[in-house]
């Protein structure tokens, strides 16, 4: 088929190289603009760019379709199907109805679970047992489309990050199973009875509350680890808490029970795995408490 491929972080980039391994043709790559990163602010390309680059391929980066050029440039690619993972635009009506066979979504949720924009996020700081991708048909709504294909698979202990690596292999293997043989796929409507929402995560969200449940924090933990990190106070410093265990201890919430920063919750307790204080790199528990002793007693805000 002649695609094209509309992406942006690292989670796109294993659908864009399974496309080209396919033989798909790929017409033309869109991806977000380059962003500031880093301590000097130097703009630099996506995750999806870089590799389009890398394929030879050629790369757009509108900051926008809702104007008419936009959208004329769109639709003189003139493709079969758009593939879009994780693009970051809303796309309009113009643009999803350019291509033949309109504009497919690898979503990183069992749809109508979790449509929005962090549904990896949300499956693990609500303990869903398991997680996995949608392949979409995209329609005006937000992650409202009909559906052709699912896979799936169990959260366990994953973190947001390993999920992320593992669910866009899935995605990328998905889309081009779904591409062989589009009749093969029958568009199945979302019941959205069962819809629910995956809001973009605020950085607020990470701030540990130590009077909730032990294990309702340790998948929030997981639910925001590597970023942007859950974390408390330790004295006037900021720690984060990127891995943690449930174990059976009871005491006033926040409170560190003993030599091995076992920190009281709600109900229950937790014992850090991994730690980073800021502006220093990841520490297993033993080494981060032989640069920075908590002493029993001590009380995490």
């Amino acid at each position: 088929m002649r695609v094209v491929f509309m992406g942006t972080p690292d989670f796109a980039v294993p659908a864009l190289a399974a496309l080209v391994e396919a033989g798909h043709e790929i017409a033309c790559v869109y991806t977000q603009p380059p962003r500031p990163a880093g301590r000097g602010k130097r703009l630099m390309p996506s995750p999806v760019q870089v590799a389009a680059e890398r394929l030879g391929l050629e790369v757009r980066s509108p900051v926008s379709l809702r104007n008419a050029e936009a959208q004329a440039d769109f639709a003189a690619l003139e493709a079969d199907v758009a593939v879009v993972a994780a693009y970051g635009l809303i796309l309009p009506q113009p643009v999803l109805d350019a291509p033949t066979h309109g504009c497919l979504n690898i979503h990183a949720s069992l749809l109508p679970r979790w449509r929005g924009a962090a549904p990896i996020h949300r499956a693990v700081m609500a303990g869903d047992p398991e997680t996995g991708v949608t392949i979409m048909q995209m329609e005006a709504g937000l992650d409202t489309g009909p559906m052709l294909h699912k896979v799936r698979t169990p959260v366990g202990r994953k973190t947001t990050g390993e999920l992320f690596g593992e669910l866009g292999a899935m995605g990328a293997a998905a889309m081009v199973e779904v591409l062989a043989d589009l009749a093969a796929f029958p568009h199945e409507p979302q019941d959205e009875a069962l819809a629910v929402y995956a809001p973009k995560i605020d950085k607020a969200e990470g701030k540990i509350d130590w009077a909730e449940d032990a294990a309702a924090i340790e998948r929030l933990v997981r639910g925001l680890a590597p970023f942007p990190g859950a974390w408390f106070e330790l004295g006037e410093e900021r720690v984060k808490l990127l891995l943690a265990e449930v174990v059976e201890a009871e005491g006033a919430p926040g409170t560190v029970l003993d030599d091995d920063c076992t920190i009281a919750c709600g109900t229950g307790a937790l014992r850090p795995l991994t730690l980073q204080r800021a502006g220093k790199p990841v520490l297993e528990r033993a080494e981060f408490l032989r640069g920075r002793a908590v002493a029993a007693g001590t009380v995490l805000l």
